[in-house]
């Protein structure tokens, strides 16, 4: 990673020297036109939604620039899961109001070879979708000039809103959220009709499965479901869905992470 550029932050340094070191490289960077990949969360989500964004590294970029050099243009990229491998870990963390990941290569071997004796038998279904969306280009110049006084605490909250307003609207996100809006239990033609209505308030923020024919709203809901029961996270029962009891946290770690595009339900 680094080979390609990328540098890591010592979040928890104190150090003058080291904070200013790091402010004029990034200064430098920027001057020379270099493209940089930022993540303004600074760390990953224990609950699913967007997080706040650390300004260290913006407040870096904008204020080392030099007074003649080039426009800095910001790109909004969003991203999301219909899996993330370190769900359990990050919602475990959130539970215990830690950011401690005790991740262990045993369950990293456990995982690959329950993976691999399930394409041996036939029964491997992919793991979800992964999706990027791109926001509107925001030039720094036009922002400074538009609004003079925001500063870098209103360009971050601008940039986090094009990040937001950008997420990919994927098939478990949008199961997990119609199961948390209705309590925990739907029946199966409900569950299609809660995941057509919520795909109609935001056409294109869905992408499209693979298997998806003409019944639209009901292959995603479909693809979406088999993910979670695939992983116990979710039970079907005569034509009933409801969300395993112990995996509610599960559920609710996914819904998160489209909340914010739609209106408040109950245990929003």
């Amino acid at each position: 990673i680094r080979a390609m550029g990328a540098y890591f932050i010592r979040r928890r340094s104190r150090g003058a020297l080291y904070r200013r070191v790091l402010a004029r490289y990034v200064g430098l960077a920027t001057d020379g036109g270099v493209t940089q990949a930022v993540f303004p969360e600074g760390g990953l989500s224990l609950t699913g939604m967007l997080q706040p964004p650390k300004m260290g590294l913006l407040k870096y970029l904008v204020e080392e620039r030099s007074p003649d050099a080039r426009d800095v243009v910001f790109v909004p990229v969003a991203l999301n899961y219909d899996r993330v491998f370190e769900d359990r870990l990050l919602v475990a963390a959130a539970e215990k109001g830690a950011r401690r990941f005790p991740a262990r290569i045993s369950v990293v071997a456990r995982f690959v070879l329950w993976q691999v004796w399930l394409r041996l038998r036939g029964r491997y279904h992919r793991h979800g979708y992964a999706a990027v969306s791109f926001g509107a280009p925001l030039s720094l110049a036009a922002f400074e000039r538009d609004d003079p006084g925001g500063g870098v605490e209103k360009l971050a909250e601008t940039l986090m809103a094009r990040i937001g307003a950008e997420v990919p609207v994927l098939p478990v996100p949008l199961v997990a959220r119609a199961l948390i809006c209705a309590g925990g239990t739907l029946d199966r033609a409900a569950l299609d009709t809660a995941v057509a209505g919520m795909l109609a308030q935001v056409p294109r923020a869905m992408p499209r499965p693979e298997e998806d024919d003409e019944d639209g709203a009901a292959a995603v809901a479909r693809f979406g479901l088999r993910a979670l029961t695939d992983r116990g996270i979710v039970s079907q029962e005569d034509n009933q869905v409801q969300i395993v009891p112990r995996e509610r946290a599960m559920v609710r770690y996914y819904a998160a992470s489209i909340a914010h595009l739609f209106r408040e339900c109950s245990e929003d």
